[in-house]
């Protein structure tokens, strides 16, 4: 394809396909757990640490991951005195992310770089960034390898899986440290607007099909697969922004699964 002939978009294929498959895997754990804001709330935290990198002339991406790594083990430190009300915690922490992205985007010099971390720039990253991808890429598919049954026991019952033995407070922090260095690079390259959608959207359209827990991991990494690839040839063709386009793959494709299950069901009412 003319496409591959340019090694920007060569990079952003690669990117994309490690990023759709190692954010999916965490999103099944985050959505299981009843926190699907959770990528939305470190992703705008996310902002305030690209902000604060900007001023100190620092990497905005390590700040950034420095943000979200503080804001997670803070959402985690809240929901665990209000384990009732899990969202709680990622209502404070979103708003603290707002508030000072609002704040110290207001001291940066340079707009235009602190913009791009907004909706991303996934054709632009450099190859330094692309390692880093790689990097993290491989540390959360052998975390979800090495943890699988101790992530699966948590997503499903905390509380059983605590009492089963299961050392659920040095998983979590293993989780939530992965969770927040992968929302901090994917804002770099698909935007931190749109992370949490990639984080969402392909593990709900597996729920809609997957009937266990490992089908739904699988068919949620299929997914977010099937939406960059596609989002990125339909940008690149369109003239369009990738990341946009990406999530609303998802949402298109969603829609049509709601809809065509909806008249499956339909039918089989009728014919029973």
């Amino acid at each position: 394809m003319e496409m591959f002939e340019y090694a920007f978009m060569q990079r952003a294929f690669i990117v994309g396909v490690l990023l759709a498959l190692i954010i999916p895997l965490i999103g099944v754990t985050v959505v299981l757990r009843r926190l699907s804001m959770l990528g939305d709330a470190l992703s705008h935290t996310s902002l305030a640490g690209v902000a604060a990198g900007l001023l100190l002339n620092v990497n905005p991406v390590f700040g950034a991951s420095v943000f979200c790594v503080g804001a997670a083990f803070g959402i985690e430190g809240i929901r665990r005195r209000f384990p009732r009300y899990a969202e709680l915690s990622i209502s404070v922490m979103l708003s603290a992310g707002v508030g000072l992205a609002g704040v110290l985007s207001g001291f940066t010099k340079n707009a235009a770089n602190f913009n791009s971390f907004l909706f991303g720039s996934i054709v632009a990253i450099s190859d330094a960034e692309l390692y880093s991808v790689a990097a993290v890429s491989l540390l959360v598919l052998l975390a979800s390898v090495l943890l699988y049954k101790e992530l699966f026991s948590i997503a499903l019952d905390e509380r059983a899986a605590r009492l089963s033995g299961v050392p659920v407070n040095v998983v979590s922090t293993i989780f939530t440290m992965l969770t927040a260095v992968t929302v901090a690079i994917a804002a770099r390259t698909v935007g931190a607007l749109i992370v949490s959608s990639m984080m969402v959207l392909p593990v709900a359209c597996a729920m809609q099909l997957a009937r266990s827990y490992r089908g739904t991991v699988w068919a949620s990494i299929g997914f977010a697969e099937l939406f960059t690839i596609s989002g990125l040839v339909i940008a690149y063709y369109g003239g369009l922004k990738p990341g946009g386009t990406i999530v609303l793959m998802g949402v298109v494709c969603l829609i049509g699964i709601l809809i065509v299950k909806s008249a499956v069901e339909r039918k089989q009412a009728k014919k029973a």
